[in-house]
């Protein structure tokens, strides 16, 4: 049998071509043993079992075939939150707490109507929900996979009140007659373009669901739809958040009418345009 360290050292010495080689083998450790971090790194002489050792060696393997981390551990935090993930389910990035950050500066705390556009695992809506308990939340996708997954996290976390729905663009709120009932839409929507895809990691492309990244030709058409077809649904004075791709804040800026004022972008933490705001006149 072996020891912790000794596995942790096996496990960089394999993942060594990935970024964090020693991060991912630790993450790895923990998720075949079912030990917490603490005791990782406070009982480095620690003998795991046979069985121990087995999975957490398969673990390495299929990460070194290209399975996404978050896929093996079935999580990804998001906002601090521990996010229930799956294969065939948008996995939450980092930059994607920008869209949440900007809501809870905006939001006025209280009984306001918000709905999240395209959710995947419920990262936004969720994380929104925890911090605004007064608000009243929407999420909707297109996808049975990934709204069965948010409804898991919702139950997880104990945020019962989200509103899941089925459906594509402004479909669900035409149904349930939101018309100027929004105080905020968000999206992180797909903006890929289909050759940026087709030069995409393996990785990626084999566990990310196609139709949550590829927004067509351009990658813009799913934004451009969202940009349109967002007034009617918001109040007056009422917010649209939207996540765009690298290079695309220009072409999106020129979406806007004259129904729209305050269209602003917003950095990530890699001083790339990553969120478009604007207000509805």
């Amino acid at each position: 049998m072996s020891t912790i360290q000794e596995l942790l050292q096996k496990g960089r010495d394999l993942l060594k071509n990935f970024p964090q080689p020693a991060l991912e083998a630790r993450i790895l450790l923990q998720k075949a043993s079912n030990l917490p971090e603490e005791t990782v790194y406070a009982r480095p002489e620690r003998e795991l079992s046979r069985r121990q050792e087995r999975q957490f060696y398969k673990l390495i393997s299929r990460r070194r075939q290209g399975f996404p981390l978050a896929c093996l551990t079935g999580k990804k935090e998001f906002w601090s939150i521990p996010f229930r993930v799956s294969t065939g389910v948008f996995i939450p990035r980092p930059e994607t707490e920008l869209v949440v950050e900007k809501v809870l500066e905006l939001s006025s705390r209280g009984e306001e109507t918000i709905v999240d556009i395209g959710t995947g695992c419920g990262n936004i809506a969720l994380s929104l929900a925890r911090e605004l308990p007064q608000a009243q939340i929407m999420a909707t996708d297109t996808s049975q996979k990934a709204l069965k997954v948010a409804r898991v996290n919702a139950e997880l976390q104990n945020v019962p009140r989200v509103q899941f729905v089925r459906g594509s663009l402004f479909s669900p709120l035409k149904k349930l007659d939101f018309k100027q009932k929004c105080d905020f839409i968000v999206s992180n929507p797909p903006y890929v373009s289909e050759s940026e895809w087709a030069e995409l990691t393996q990785e990626i492309k084999s566990h990310e669901p196609q139709r949550a990244v590829v927004a067509g030709v351009t990658g813009l058409e799913f934004i451009q739809k969202l940009i349109h077809g967002a007034p009617p649904f918001l109040k007056s004075g009422g917010y649209l958040l939207v996540e765009i791709g690298e290079g695309q804040e220009e072409s999106v800026f020129s979406f806007f009418d004259s129904g729209w004022k305050n269209v602003e972008s917003f950095d990530d933490l890699a001083h790339i345009p990553r969120l478009i705001l604007a207000q509805k006149k």
